[in-house]
């Protein structure tokens, strides 16, 4: 998969080099192509921003800057995204559904915004990563990228993704490894007994458990198996 990054800040963005992406990079699995927007600034001290017109505080992103920048990327197949907290909140559905394209074009506002035209003419989806402002969209644009890129094939095992939260509608059951026992709390004795059957059957009560008692929101009743609903029942 291909990411192409408008930003104006490209330097955020090393850490993505590290890791689990870092090795996925590596391997030619997803490309993370970070294009300052700055460069396409025809001011001769690099201007990108302007007062808004009507006043008020801040400034506003230049509509020509952004948009030579984007149609310096720009490809018929490729999804345009705008990181905004205006956007559709992200979640698993849409990671997953993102993780299907093949070419992604990320665009980061900064300051006060973007001039509304140009995104007009562009016509991204919005997307937030929740109800709060940053300073820019650097950050959220990290987030859609590493969640995104855990669902592009062989960067991660199926398993990995198929037992985590939200994949499958609940959240996480707990993990445990070596010591067997830290300060005076031991690891559940199923999970050491190698029985996988038993295994199964506990993580899946201990997800509907944490679901049911941080997020009861996410249990959906009606997709519930009657061995769930037993383990729901027996906890009130």
């Amino acid at each position: 998969m291909k990411f192409d990054v408008l930003t104006l800040f490209p330097e955020m963005f090393e850490s993505l080099n590290e890791s689990i992406l870092g090795r996925a990079i590596e391997k030619d699995l997803i490309n993370i192509n970070l294009i300052n927007i700055r460069d396409f600034s025809k001011d001769k001290h690099k201007k990108v921003d302007d007062t808004p017109y009507g006043g008020g505080a801040g400034m506003v992103m230049r509509p020509d800057v952004v948009y030579d920048a984007y149609k310096s990327v720009y490809e018929p197949n490729a999804k345009v995204i705008y990181m905004t907290p205006q956007g559709k909140k992200l979640d698993q559905q849409k990671v997953e559904s993102l993780s299907k394209e093949q070419h992604l074009i990320i665009l980061c506002g900064h300051y006060e915004g973007i001039d509304q035209r140009v995104i007009d003419e562009i016509n991204p989806e919005e997307i937030s990563i929740g109800d709060y402002v940053l300073t820019g969209g650097e950050l959220p644009a990290m987030v859609l990228i590493d969640s995104v890129s855990r669902y592009v094939e062989g960067v991660l095992n199926e398993e990995s993704t198929s037992e985590e939260s939200f994949s499958a509608g609940l959240l996480e059951y707990p993990q445990y490894t070596r010591p067997e026992v830290f300060e005076n709390r031991e690891v559940p004795e199923v999970l050491k007994s190698g029985h996988h059957e038993n295994i199964r059957k506990w993580r899946r009560a201990e997800s509907l458990k944490i679901t049911n008692k941080k997020r009861p929101e996410l249990l959906k009743m009606k997709d519930l198996s009657d061995e769930d609903r037993k383990i729901l029942n027996d906890m009130n």
